[in-house]
């Protein structure tokens, strides 16, 4: 049993100069098309150095474009050479100058012998795989595609919609079945011959020669015709990844590639002189009764194609930034976000720290800096407290401390004062949890001493901020934990909602109830400040029915009623 090696090489042509001496050291003949783009003087170097041995061969050179004929034209001419010119082989594989062989040709050799009339191909029709990426299923062969698709991208599109819109198809063939597949191939001598000496071809030729990227559909196709035992994959292992794209094999997948149980894999990266070494140096020991196995390493490469689009939860780096939706999670962990009530309680950030051993930070988005917890001026990752900085790209802001923090509850406090730009980031976070109490914002205003017509113009601009977080918060795009009370409903009973708080927010659940709560401000006056400010035409609603505690009681004596003594 003799292996014939068909290896189409465009580039990289002193390590395909090295597989073809691995091949032919083993007796297996190697017929050889380099492609037309490929400069002269590289080629003729390329041909001097292997030229004088018998079992290599150059054939006529076509040039080769991505998704054109030019590489099926290239496969006929070098496979009908080695048809003609050895006729001890009896199966014949397709390779690239790329590929690299991972087991002992022998075993190869050997596989082949046990399976003398089967024909290794990649084969399905359109409709039972979806393996296209953005590119066309069954249009592919009912449509004409003159243009190339990476040079004339304009053209090839158009063309495609002009047809679209004029209703016109390609007549296939009769008794021909368009399949699809992985290029590389392995064919017996018989089906070979029989799809290259078909009294056809010349129709068959014609048709595929508009069909977009014909060497992954024509000999697919064709081997269906006569074939007596198609197993349908490649002992080639290749990768795509979610765009359609190849992966590429480095010196730090030897292992992978050791255990995945294929006899070649393409690509290999030109500079992986490690994989080189340990694959061409004549030392492999194998087994042919070894089968590939692609499961071994499907389950990583899935690994890596999740990590590709998805990326980890709230990481981004200069290498990826996800596109919006892609991601599974926007930052690495829960945290909390108080609105409302810092106003109300002096100190909240240091009692939050001390109930819960969470990092209890100020105004994280405050306009003049970020106020770290305990007065930081540098956090984890290097974050400064520069306003600036971190307004250039707050969510980045945020998504990086919650990443520097992990293990670490993160809390801070947020104000209708503050940056908002951050606020549909918040909104849409499943990993934030967001308390507020609407309308404390005025507390801060009932305590200052400025004038009250500013007053009232501050209170109309800070309810109008918090109204549209609010909205935010409870539109249906919102994937945030969210609980708001009023400023009414959480002073008449602080102590539920602070439990509620302390319990979610802790790093344990807290079974007791609280025995130590924050100091509230003194709010005597306060539902006369508020109604102060509706007298003066600014209605603060985000409060709730506050009371009015200070208004004068009216204490004059009802006038005594007249009555007649009879």
């Amino acid at each position: 049993m003799t292996v014939g090696i068909v290896m189409l090489v465009h580039d990289g042509l002193e390590r395909a100069e090295q597989v073809v001496r691995h091949w032919t050291a083993a007796g297996c003949p190697v017929v050889l098309h380099v492609d037309r783009n490929t400069p002269d003087q590289a080629f003729r170097a390329f041909e001097a150095a292997l030229g004088h041995d018998p079992l290599v061969r150059f054939c006529k050179r076509h040039r080769c474009q991505w998704g054109t004929w030019g590489i099926v034209a290239a496969t006929q001419a070098a496979s009908e050479l080695m048809l003609e010119t050895f006729g001890q082989v009896d199966h014949v594989y397709l390779s690239s100058g790329s590929c690299l062989p991972l087991r002992p040709a022998r075993d190869l050799a050997e596989y082949l012998k046990a399976r003398p009339r089967t024909d290794f191909i990649e084969s399905a029709t359109t409709e039972d795989v979806p393996w296209t990426v953005g590119g066309l299923d069954e249009e592919r062969f009912t449509l004409r595609f003159p243009f190339s698709w990476r040079r004339n991208r304009r053209l090839f599109d158009r063309y495609v919609a002009l047809q679209r819109r004029l209703g016109l198809r390609r007549r296939i063939p009769p008794g021909l079945v368009p399949h699809m597949g992985s290029q590389w191939w392995c064919l017996t001598r018989r089906t070979l011959s029989a799809i290259l000496q078909d009294p056809n071809r010349p129709v068959y030729d014609r048709y595929f020669r508009r069909v977009w990227i014909p060497d992954e559909s024509y000999f697919q196709t064709l081997a269906r015709l006569f074939s007596g035992k198609i197993e349908s994959r490649s002992l080639t292992l290749s990768r795509f990844d979610f765009q359609g794209k190849p992966h590429i094999f480095y010196d730090d997948h030897l292992k992978l590639l050791r255990r995945s149980g294929f006899f070649v894999a393409r690509k290999v990266w030109p500079g992986a002189d490690g994989l080189y070494r340990a694959f061409l140096s004549g030392g492999q020991t194998g087994t042919s009764t070894v089968e590939p196995d692609p499961g071994a390493i499907d389950r990583i490469f899935s690994r890596a194609v999740d990590r590709r689009t998805s990326g980890r939860p709230g990481l981004y780096m200069q290498s990826r930034m996800p596109r919006p939706g892609w991601e599974k999670g926007i930052t690495a962990n829960a945290y909390s976000v108080f609105q409302g009530f810092d106003a109300i309680f002096g100190s909240f950030d240091h009692w939050l720290a001390k109930a819960t051993g969470a990092c209890a930070h100020g105004h994280l988005f405050a306009a003049e800096k970020v106020e770290f917890a305990a007065g930081h001026a540098v956090a984890r990752g290097a974050l400064s407290d520069s306003a600036a900085k971190r307004d250039y790209a707050p969510e980045a802001f945020l998504t990086s401390l919650i990443w520097n923090t992990r293990g670490e509850r993160q809390c801070f406090q947020f104000a209708p004062s503050d940056r908002q730009q951050i606020a549909p980031f918040l909104a849409r976070d499943r990993n934030a949890r967001i308390h507020v109490i609407s309308g404390a914002w005025a507390v801060p205003l009932f305590q200052s001493n400025r004038n009250f017509a500013d007053l009232r113009r501050e209170a109309a601009r800070l309810q109008k901020i918090e109204s549209a977080f609010l909205k935010l918060l409870r539109s249906g795009q919102s994937q945030a934990h969210v609980r708001i009370w009023t400023m009414a409903e959480f002073v008449e009973n602080p102590m539920e909602p602070l439990q509620q708080i302390i319990s979610e927010t802790g790093e344990a659940p807290v079974r007791n109830r609280l025995t130590e709560v924050p100091i509230m401000a003194d709010l005597s006056g306060f539902g006369q400040f508020l109604q102060n400010l509706k007298n003066q035409g600014m209605h603060p609603y985000l409060t709730g029915d506050f009371p009015v505690d200070t208004v004068p009681v009216d204490t004059t004596p009802e006038a005594a009623r007249p009555y007649l003594v009879r």
